[in-house]
């Protein structure tokens, strides 16, 4: 039997760092190194070089930074999963990595059997989160303004009851086969509602809708 392999991305400015990530991905079965960038200036050309699966990026490089750059990879066509790989944890970056439309974001000291986990949950759609990542996601649904939470219910309302069905549960953080078993569908049927309400709300990925979702929830 055949099995697919996940081609993986790499940028960081540092050589070493990309050595570790290399020694280490190369290390678990069904992972492919497919190539390195040294700087976020590089990644939409590698993107179309590659066609990676999945790009681990850093946030801090010298001439575009992780950010710009995944803003730049999710506006493309047939776009990676981008976790930010990063020594920063800020709030205000996971934020900003997320509405730029990465898939994760994770800290360097992550072990790396989270970080190969990671990978496999991003290839497959689902969010690869570090738990500080994770409470600065909850913490800005609990923070929501009026207004913001007015906008989210408004964007909501343009999908279908099924689709927003669907969105509260990928707020809640469930898998698509949790959701078709909540929800008594297909996983097939459950990914299809998923990409029409993305596209429906020009969204790259579940962790923003998960973050609109939460949003329209706010008091």
């Amino acid at each position: 039997m055949t099995t697919t392999m996940i081609r993986v991305l790499l940028v960081d400015d540092d050589p070493l760092v990309r050595a570790g990530l290399t020694m280490m991905l190369r290390g678990a079965p069904g992972i492919e190194v497919v190539g390195e960038v040294e700087d976020g200036a590089g990644v939409a050309g590698a993107v179309r070089r590659h066609t990676p699966d999945v790009v681990l990026m850093d946030i801090r490089m010298p001439v575009m930074d992780g950010i710009a750059a995944t803003r730049a990879v999710a506006d493309g066509t047939h776009a990676p999963q981008v976790i930010v790989l990063t020594t920063f944890d800020a709030g205000g970056l996971v934020l900003e990595a997320m509405r730029a439309g990465a898939a994760g974001y994770l800290l360097k000291h992550t072990a790396p059997e989270e970080i190969v986990e990671a990978v496999r949950r991003a290839a497959r759609g689902e969010p690869a989160l570090s738990p500080a990542a994770a409470r600065t996601l909850i913490e800005h649904a609990a923070a929501g303004t009026d207004t913001r939470a007015e906008q989210a219910r408004n964007k909501l309302a343009t999908l279908s009851e099924r689709e927003r069905q669907i969105a509260r549960a990928v707020a809640e953080g469930l898998s698509n086969s949790e959701i078709g078993r909540r929800l008594h569908l297909s996983t097939g049927t459950v990914k299809a509602h998923l990409s029409s309400a993305l596209a429906k709300l020009d969204l790259d990925n579940r962790i923003q809708l998960a973050l609109l979702a939460h949003d329209a929830e706010a008091e």
